[in-house]
């Protein structure tokens, strides 16, 4: 059976004006996402990536084209639509908890049964413990598990992640991304991931879109098949897969990067 189409992105072209001119930002961006699929997007720095999430999110208005989500064109932000910025974004003065189930009360949708479904996936997800500290007196890392966990619990029906791990120390980050990596496999959501990190990029997606300078049109669209060790799919095995020298590689070429 197909997969069901969660995403359509139709020739999206975005054309900043200025008082200088006009500076195009994204031109004739055109690819389908499918449910459970994690498509990463690698380009250069600048060459437009947040610009085309910002798109999909429904924040920005693109100047040609169109996104449909579940077949419904994006006109405006949508609990449909989970977007997991760079920061963390937790309020200091409310606890892990009450931070997790702050976008059910946006949308007038918290009760008991929420509190409890927000403590199941704390506790699943290893924040059971500190679900009543404040974000000050977690880790960075367990931070941003939380700000994931506050994205999952409206049950959106695609992902947006932009640089999520980016404000990390690289050790943190490792873990974090494989952790995140297998909570999305999990819950079978479907994301888009934004990333300048390639071997990231190839160990959480399933394909990847390779942009070109501003402004940016997709140059290539690779599909991650990777032969994990002993069969377990995660991010930090599938880093020692056979074939992830080679993608890393492909891809290095593709963006056609200088040292």
């Amino acid at each position: 059976m197909d997969k069901k189409r969660i995403v359509e992105i139709n020739k999206i072209g975005m054309i900043y004006h200025t008082l200088s001119g006009e500076t195009e930002a994204i031109k004739n961006i055109d690819f389908d996402v499918y449910e459970g699929e994690i498509v990463g997007i690698v380009g250069p720095s600048g060459c437009g990536k947040s610009t085309l999430l910002s798109i999909v999110a429904g924040l920005i208005t693109p100047s040609t084209g169109e996104v449909l989500v579940n077949g419904n064109k994006v006109v405006k932000p949508s609990k449909d639509i989970g977007y997991m910025f760079q920061r963390d974004h937790l309020f200091e003065w409310r606890t892990i908890l009450q931070n997790v189930v702050l976008g059910l009360e946006i949308i007038g949708k918290v009760d008991e049964n929420s509190y409890k479904y927000a403590e199941e996936l704390l506790d699943t997800y290893g924040l059971g413990d500190f679900k009543h500290n404040y974000p000050r007196q977690l880790s960075g890392g367990m931070r941003q598990r939380a700000a994931l966990i506050r994205t999952l619990i409206v049950e959106p029906n695609l992902l947006l992640l932009d640089e999520p791990f980016s404000a990390l120390d690289y050790q943190t980050r490792l873990a974090i991304a494989d952790e995140i990596g297998i909570i999305l496999k999990k819950e079978k959501k479907t994301a888009l991931l934004v990333t300048h990190d390639i071997a990231e990029a190839i160990s959480l997606s399933d394909r990847i879109i390779i942009l070109t300078n501003r402004p940016a049109t997709i140059k290539n669209i690779i599909k991650i098949n990777l032969t994990c060790p002993e069969g377990i799919r995660t991010p930090l095995k599938c880093r020692e897969a056979p074939e992830f020298r080679y993608y890393f590689n492909e891809i290095w070429k593709e963006l056609d990067v200088h040292v």
